[in-house]
């Protein structure tokens, strides 16, 4: 049996405290953040930078989860490995050399992961995932908390899990947008190893009993142990 990693999003936290939104996290049992870095350009919204990151990383031993959403994310690659930030997915649809800049996130020492919007079919992939350690998905159109989750984008969970069955591969499966305690058993069911949540986890009013919800929805397969 697998257990589910549960990633709280620092983007649905209250951003004046996001001291106190660390600690919430660590309290809760979650053994990861997910750092949603935006620029404006990639998404229609601004969150943060490195330095956000390197100054929470002083105060945490949390499994720091980089997502770039971002253009040019090789630019910004750097930054955030000097940050601390222990794994970082960058789109591809922002990045032409994809293969390449996985392999400097792993020259560095960190997992490197790739995302696809909801409009992105898996089949853009098939070269890389021999190469990556996780796989975003979004399940909504990237850019702002509190969506609801596009039931369709969910398929594409259940196509990785196949085409890592299959291949014998060990890459993590990792879901993002609109998870919550509905939506999650679906998720989990369709092959994700990771669940990202924003507004669901920051507004539930027992959070601990949340992630021990999340992390027991788990089933026998042949999903890489975490």
């Amino acid at each position: 049996m697998r257990t589910t990693i549960v990633a709280p999003s620092l983007l649905a936290a209250d951003f004046s405290a996001t001291g106190a939104a660390l600690r919430m996290v660590e309290t809760s049992g979650a053994p990861w953040i997910h750092l949603d870095v935006m620029d404006g350009r990639f998404v229609p919204n601004l969150s943060f930078g490195a330095k956000m990151v390197a100054d929470l990383r002083k105060h945490s031993k949390l499994f720091f989860d980089a997502h770039l959403m971002t253009e040019v994310p090789e630019s910004l690659v750097d930054g955030f490995i000097e940050a601390g930030a222990d794994a970082i997915t960058f789109h591809i649809e922002a990045c032409v050399h994809a293969h390449r800049l996985i392999d400097r996130i792993h020259a560095a020492g960190r997992k490197a992961g790739i995302s696809i919007v909801p409009s992105t079919p898996v089949s853009v992939l098939s070269e890389l995932l021999r190469y990556v350690d996780m796989v975003l998905v979004m399940t909504v159109n990237p850019g702002f908390g509190g969506q609801k989750l596009i039931p369709r984008c969910v398929q594409k969970v259940a196509e990785l899990r196949d085409f890592r069955d299959r291949e014998g591969l060990d890459f993590q499966i990792a879901v993002d947008g609109g998870v919550n305690t509905a939506t999650a058993p679906g998720i989990v069911t369709a092959g994700a190893d990771i669940v990202v949540m924003g507004s669901a986890f920051f507004e539930a009013t027992d959070r601990a009993a949340l992630v021990r919800q999340i992390s027991a929805l788990s089933r026998p397969d042949s999903s890489p142990a975490v």
